[in-house]
């Protein structure tokens, strides 16, 4: 196994006053060639919108969009007549198939805080669909909590709503987990790709990474230790175990991804 770290303050950054963003691949008016995607990965931007602001309509083709809220409220609108509010726990998976329009604004007087992925579908041309999950702060509470898996696999409802991992038409999954002070997790790969986010949940910081901190361990040398907002590209085997332990002083919010 192989851990390349990727730091907070190394992602892609854009301060629009309406808009706080970062982005851990090429997006928008950042590119850089070294971190385009990784497997079917394509976008993981931590957004963090002010009040009475957001995403006019605007369209998408192909991309499985999830959204991972962690604070605040975020209202959703969409041409398959959609129209939800998401808050802290909820997952709402969007596959825009043969092409969708939709808009998010912050719902209510708070900003909203929430990770926006997109992952590439392993069949082009799908109809349209629209998924949501909730998962309480419980449910990740020192374990993970499976938030996204493909659409084949096991315990995978394909309904609109339904308790489980929203389904997804690409070779991914995605945990989280809410780490205690001294606890540690442990997650073995099924597939050769992996990427951990440490969610920036202490507030917006474009300077070193501070906050929260994590210890990876698993791969040969030493550990990686992770800070709020840094992640790192995993290469593994199938079958490898990775190992995340909270080494600082609050809860980490973790997100684990498992692809192709």
């Amino acid at each position: 196994m192989k851990l390349v770290p990727r730091p907070s303050n190394e992602r892609g950054n854009a301060d629009h006053g309406w808009l706080k963003t970062f982005h851990t691949f090429s997006f928008a008016s950042y590119y850089d060639p070294q971190h385009e995607q990784f497997g079917c990965l394509r976008v993981i931007n931590e957004d963090r919108v002010e009040p009475k602001t957001g995403f006019g309509t605007h369209a998408h083709r192909e991309f499985e969009i999830f959204s991972y809220i962690v604070s605040g409220e975020l209202e959703h609108r969409d041409s398959m007549g959609n129209v939800e509010v998401m808050k802290r726990g909820d997952l709402q998976m969007t596959s825009a198939g043969t092409g969708i329009r939709h808009s998010e604004h912050t719902h209510g007087p708070k900003p909203v805080h929430f990770l926006q992925i997109w992952s590439m579908p392993s069949t082009r041309g799908l109809s349209p669909q629209y998924f949501t999950r909730h998962f309480a702060d419980e449910e990740k509470k020192d374990g993970w909590a499976h938030v996204v898996a493909p659409v084949d696999g096991e315990g995978v409802v394909e309904k609109r709503e339904a308790p489980g991992p929203a389904p997804v038409h690409s070779p991914i999954d995605l945990y989280a987990t809410l780490l205690s002070q001294g606890m540690k997790v442990s997650h073995r790969f099924a597939r050769q790709k992996g990427y951990i986010h440490v969610v920036q949940t202490s507030g917006y910081n474009t300077k070193e990474a501070s906050g929260a901190q994590v210890r990876v361990s698993g791969a040969e040398g030493s550990p990686l230790d992770l800070k709020e907002g840094d992640g790192a590209y995993i290469m593994a085997a199938p079958g490898e175990e990775v190992v995340v332990e909270n080494v600082g002083d609050r809860v980490a919010e973790v997100l684990l991804f498992d692809m192709e």
